[in-house]
């Protein structure tokens, strides 16, 4: 703060003009002398304009985490997050990488510490996680580090858990348990895709679930408490604001590896706000729901603001 770089040529400096202002001679006595001539109001007003969106912004996020409630009550991944800020502590590093939960963590995750945020945006890498942490855990031994998965995640890279108790690389794991895969089931869902082929569920004589034939079909039996305690990890289940904060404690005090399996609700999402994904909806379609999202979305598509 306070600090302003200036790039000139020094060998221009005598042709150099700001405001008015001629320079000629010694690069440090030009720079000086321009420094004099910035007017810090600008800068000011910005500074008080962030600082009340950052207490505006801090509001809304308490408002969706709402930690106020009972603390026996089912976790959503809203309050999953807002448990786990709370709980760790200022050095604990977050791992996160796909899904809904690096958006999530955007928004409602508050650091404390320039390296306590490790969450990969760019690419969405599922899988990640677990071996993002194991990475980081190697890096910084003293610290405490927690990947944050879903259960999608975990189906794609799980052997870094092996690693980890083999290596005495001591890590905790939060599986997110949504039996599904709730970030792209959403998205099916906004383009009139009825979450197709994004449960855990059965094939059936109807063929690939949907949110709307998924409760009839039978559910798979995949079991990420039961996988990672056959990696030789010590497993944890919590489904309760109460019984994560125990597990998590829990968690720092373990001989190795810890796998804290919460499940939650694949519907309960935190809001987009003015936020829009351009992802492009099938102009000829059957499906009524389909046609619906792809008027929705060529005219969205009119109100886009070009930022560059």
């Amino acid at each position: 703060d306070g600090v302003r770089f200036i790039n000139i040529n020094v060998a221009e400096l005598d042709a150099f003009k700001l405001g008015g202002l001629a320079l000629t001679g010694d690069a440090r006595a030009a720079i000086e002398a321009l420094t004099l001539r910035l007017d810090d109001a600008p800068a000011t007003a910005l500074r008080a304009e962030v600082a009340a969106l950052r207490r505006e912004w801090a509001a809304e996020a308490d408002r969706v985490i709402d930690l106020s409630g009972d603390p026996a009550a089912a976790l959503t991944q809203r309050s999953l997050i807002g448990t786990l800020n709370r709980e760790v502590d200022e050095t604990t590093v977050v791992v996160c990488a796909a899904g809904s939960m690096p958006g999530d963590l955007h928004k409602l995750w508050r650091t404390r510490d320039a390296k306590q945020y490790h969450v990969e945006y760019g690419f969405s890498c599922m899988g990640y996680e677990i071996a993002g942490a194991l990475g980081v855990k190697m890096a910084a031994p003293q610290r405490e580090v927690v990947a944050l998965v879903g259960d999608g995640s975990y189906l794609m890279l799980n052997d870094a858990i092996l690693t980890s108790i083999e290596e005495s690389l001591r890590l905790t794991v939060v599986v997110v348990d949504n039996r599904g895969y709730a970030s792209i089931g959403a998205l099916s869902r906004s383009v009139g895709g009825d979450g197709f082929g994004t449960l855990y569920r059965v094939r059936g004589a109807a063929g690939v679930a949907t949110d709307s034939t998924g409760a009839a079909a039978a559910p798979s039996a995949f079991d990420p408490a039961a996988h990672a305690r056959s990696l030789g990890a010590n497993v944890i289940t919590a489904g309760t604001m109460a019984e994560l904060t125990v597990a998590l404690t829990a968690a720092r005090v373990a001989d190795r590896t810890t796998v804290i399996c919460v499940t939650t609700d694949r519907y309960d999402a935190v809001p987009g706000y003015d936020s829009w994904w351009d992802v492009p909806v099938a102009e000829v379609s059957e499906s009524s729901e389909v046609r619906a999202a792809h008027s929705a979305h060529e005219a969205a598509r009119l109100r886009r603001r070009w930022h560059l």
